[in-house]
């Protein structure tokens, strides 16, 4: 999986719960099963309820990773519709 573009990308920064999940889970929905979504944000405790939301959705997190002192990364591919 390294190395390889997420199908789509979606920056959510400035949002808070619940809107970032809702964002998340919407483009999520519109894509296939097998593409990465990546999710770009800077709400601490969205970092840790869209990965176990999503998990609990049946989908895979693949990564979480605080790149600087506001921002996170979340990978998440879809598994199930």
């Amino acid at each position: 999986m390294a190395g390889d573009a997420p199908d789509r990308q979606i920056n959510i920064k400035g949002l808070v719960c619940p809107y970032t999940f809702v964002k998340a889970k919407l483009a999520m929905e519109a894509m296939e099963i097998g593409q990465v979504l990546e999710i770009l944000l800077d709400y601490e405790e969205a970092s840790r309820s869209i990965p176990k939301s999503m998990e609990d959705h049946g989908q895979k997190v693949l990564k979480v990773e605080k790149v600087n002192d506001t921002d996170w990364v979340l990978l998440v591919r879809k598994d199930k519709d």
